[in-house]
């Protein structure tokens, strides 16, 4: 697909630089990536795989702008809020370049659409933020034999390879199977500084540029870790596992559904437990969140000791609790008060110690 006049002008950066040139221009041009997430590492990436030329790009997100979103969603604005990610992003991505085609799916990726919608592309790049969507995502990339750009951050770290390239690795090769429940917290209850997302989008697209246009060694068989606290890095080595073979797509709700399959004799719903503190049940309740998510709200009467310090066992409150009594423990989206609860239980001898399910998003609903 020769350059039209106005593309040569516009990636002429590209058309002057040593080992790229005309022909890897076309060849991004004729190029196509499925970007599944338009979060905090689909936005850097989509902006730079827009801006560089990439002829399709198509954004499979169901989600809408946040207010929470634009410490790090760098695609959208405060007018941006409710307005739906896929069709915000495309909007923006026209804008920076309108000689690119950009489709917008405001849709969940699902085991209904997957491999139809990988297919559809030359390559995934993974902006997800739950291993069930992941591990899909790889298994569909598998079975369609397309290349996956992977990304993941927490806090001030990134992660950053490409799986499934030309027989190598694929993201069951470094984690066969989703953790346990309460093992990896989300970015919601972890953190994570806004401008990692960026480091390790931008690296994603860097990755999916080359694998399209043909120049450089992609991350295959690879693991680059990034630390923003030290602004260093670290190249870890991947081998392809044989043992480890992907014949069909994992059912809808994996790895999910077996968290809250492990987790259920431990948690209590929002609705039971309205129940109970509506009949006059006796039960102590357990914020394990941070000071400043505490002062967004609260269910009270409750005890507050973030989970950090009831690890660190430096949590003198817990004696204003009888370990004798039911007691619930609740964060913002149930992981800390997993394992909030579980200390509870092991550390400090409360008979019975429950997590609520979905924290307080699950309250709130």
């Amino acid at each position: 697909m020769p350059l039209t006049p106005e593309e040569t002008s516009r990636y002429q950066r590209h058309l002057s630089l040593a080992g790229f040139g005309p022909a890897a221009q076309e060849r991004l041009k004729a190029g196509s990536v499925l970007v599944v997430g338009a979060g905090g590492l689909g936005c850097p990436a989509l902006l730079y795989l827009a801006a560089a030329g990439v002829g399709r790009i198509v954004i499979v997100d169901p989600d809408t702008v946040d207010a929470s979103n634009l410490q790090r969603q760098v695609l959208y604005t405060t007018a941006d809020q409710g307005a739906g990610k896929a069709h915000a992003a495309a909007r923006r991505l026209l804008a920076l370049n309108p000689l690119v085609r950009v489709e917008a799916l405001p849709v969940r990726l699902g085991r209904s659409n997957a491999l139809e919608l990988v297919r559809s592309c030359d390559l995934v790049l993974d902006g997800s933020d739950n291993f069930e969507t992941r591990y899909l995502v790889n298994d569909a990339c598998v079975i369609a034999g397309r290349p996956f750009v992977y990304g993941a951050i927490q806090g001030f770290e990134g992660h950053v390879s490409v799986f499934n390239w030309r027989g190598g690795p694929t993201y069951r090769c470094l984690f066969a199977e989703p953790p346990a429940p309460g093992a990896a917290p989300s970015c919601a209850e972890a953190g994570v500084l806004g401008a990692v997302t960026g480091l390790v989008g931008t690296a994603q697209a860097c990755e999916a540029i080359k694998i399209l246009a043909g120049v450089g060694e992609p991350l295959s068989g690879r693991l680059l870790v990034l630390n923003a606290l030290t602004m260093t890095s670290t190249v870890v080595g991947l081998r392809r596992d044989p043992s480890i073979r992907v014949t069909e797509l994992p059912p809808e709700g994996y790895g999910a559904a077996a968290c809250e399959a492990a987790a259920g004799a431990e948690e209590i719903g929002p609705q039971e437990l309205r129940r109970m503190l509506g009949a006059g049940a006796r039960v102590q309740l357990l914020d394990v969140r941070e000071p400043w998510e505490r002062a967004l709200g609260s269910i009270e009467p409750s005890e507050h000791v973030p989970l950090r310090r009831l690890e660190a066992g430096q949590a003198p409150e817990i004696s204003a609790l009888d370990p004798a009594v039911p007691t619930v423990a609740y964060c913002a989206a149930g992981a800390r008060s997993l394992r909030a609860a579980r200390l509870l239980r092991e550390r400090h001898g409360f008979r019975s110690a429950l997590s609520l399910r979905g924290g307080m998003r699950g309250w709130s609903a």
